[in-house]
């Protein structure tokens, strides 16, 4: 919307995406799709020429006169930049159940949180950790195709955006957990672990299915951003 008001204005603006849907349904002036996990904008940290080439294909297209413009960085270079729930290693068989999985790393991630003074990623969904278990359990029944909603989702938040922002929370969650537990692991590490041996990553892979399934354009436009 910003980049609108700054165009009106004369400016020509440009930026990069990881909902690609998202970007195409709100049409900005320009903008480069990037096949990237959340927090990697311009690739892997560390990596100074994939983040020139991201930020080059992002400049060039101010040289497009008008818009909308959406184009897509080169994804043949994306399995080499971060771990993606579509590449998870098969055999992810953890022998927990998710809710059991995460009450195992409470103890970590609230450590986590004391030792950084309160400060955490978690609370998009507006639910307390502490009752996460719940969350897993309104995922798990969405995921076997029950139709069920979630105590505590906000008025006027469609489902399908809540669900992300409980997703995401999870995540978030499991991640500074791990942290926690394992202070050296890098992001392509964490990332591994995740996808590839907890029970949650299954799940949401399994919720993400479902959505995909969907004939609502919304829901539809979220698994995209739950599996990576």
């Amino acid at each position: 919307m910003l980049g609108r008001h700054f165009e009106e204005a004369g400016i020509s603006t440009t930026g990069v995406v990881f909902v690609k849907e998202h970007a195409a349904k709100v049409k900005p002036p320009r903008m480069l799709w990037i096949p990237f996990g959340f927090g990697n904008a311009m690739g892997r940290a560390d990596d100074p020429g994939l983040q020139h080439r991201v930020l080059g294909a992002a400049l060039e297209l101010l040289e497009r006169p008008t818009g909308p413009v959406l184009e897509e960085f080169p994804d043949d270079t994306a399995p080499e930049i971060l771990f993606h729930a579509s590449a998870a290693p098969a055999g992810n068989d953890s022998p927990l159940s998710p809710a059991d999985e995460l009450t195992g790393l409470r103890h970590y991630y609230e450590r986590w949180v004391a030792q950084h003074d309160g400060r955490t990623s978690v609370g998009l969904s507006g639910v307390p950790q502490r009752r996460f278990r719940g969350v897993v359990r309104f995922l798990e029944a969405y995921a076997d195709g029950q139709d069920r909603d979630v105590e505590g989702r906000p008025e006027g938040v469609p489902l399908a955006q809540y669900i992300r922002f409980c997703v995401d929370d999870l995540k978030a969650f499991y991640y500074e957990a791990r942290m926690e537990q394992r202070p050296t692991s890098d992001g392509d590490q964490l990332h591994e672990w995740f996808w590839g041996e907890t029970a949650l990553a299954k799940l949401i892979v399994q919720v993400a299915n479902r959505m995909e399934a969907s004939d609502d354009p919304l829901t539809k436009s979220i698994p995209y951003g739950l599996a990576r």
